[in-house]
């Protein structure tokens, strides 16, 4: 896909996040990769007003090449890119119930959402947290070097989630995935739910090859 097409579907899939309520005001970003650096949202901009001739353009040092000024998390995108090399887009929102997953004490750090759907499994895996760092924090990157190349997906303690895909579209469905696990875990909280097995995972895992 040429950048122009790149720099179009980033606004149409940010007003769909925005119109769906899975980010509001000026929270989240989305970023895709192309053939001479990378595509980000600008800072302190809309998800569902976005200008495709003002999206933020970097190399791989970070510097802008050209549009407006990028958000401040730019180096959290980069730093999913630069440990996952088939990573073709990344979406990262404050969605309300992975955000509220993400301030629940006790959660496994390794695994903090349950395998509760195939489809979760399927287009998420492994959850991990990040333990909380203010938003901006340059270390924020380092934690999130240490799990990328094994994650597709981090969920950042008291902020929301961070997902990775090959394009795209891809990285929003599984957002949107995860958005909907998480509102099945909140809603089961205080059940008793059956998650899927060990050897059901490693079927899905096999046959889809997560």
């Amino acid at each position: 896909m040429n950048e122009s097409r790149l720099r179009e579907a980033i606004c149409h899939f940010g007003a769909s996040l925005h119109q769906r309520g899975l980010t509001a005001g000026s929270s989240g970003n989305i970023s895709v990769r192309t053939d001479d650096g990378w595509l980000l949202t600008p800072t302190n901009s809309s998800l569902g007003a976005l200008d495709p001739a003002s999206l933020s353009k970097l190399d791989w040092n970070g510097k802008l090449l050209s549009g407006a000024p990028p958000s401040k998390e730019a180096f959290l995108h980069r730093a999913m890119y630069e440990e996952r090399a088939g990573a073709g887009a990344i979406v990262h929102l404050h969605a309300t119930h992975s955000a509220a997953v993400s301030c629940m004490d006790g959660l496994n750090r390794c695994d903090c959402i349950p395998a509760l759907t195939p489809y979760f499994v399927m287009k998420i895996g492994k959850l991990p947290l990040i333990p909380y760092h203010r938003p901006g924090d340059p270390h924020l990157g380092d934690a999130i070097r240490g799990l990328a190349a094994r994650h597709s997906a981090v969920l950042l303690a008291n902020h929301g989630p961070v997902v990775s895909g090959a394009t795209l579209e891809s990285a929003v469905y599984a957002m949107e995935e995860l958005e909907e696990t998480a509102k099945l875990f909140l809603l089961l909280q205080g059940h008793n739910p059956r998650v899927l097995t060990p050897e059901q995972i490693d079927e899905l895992n096999t046959v889809f090859k997560q």
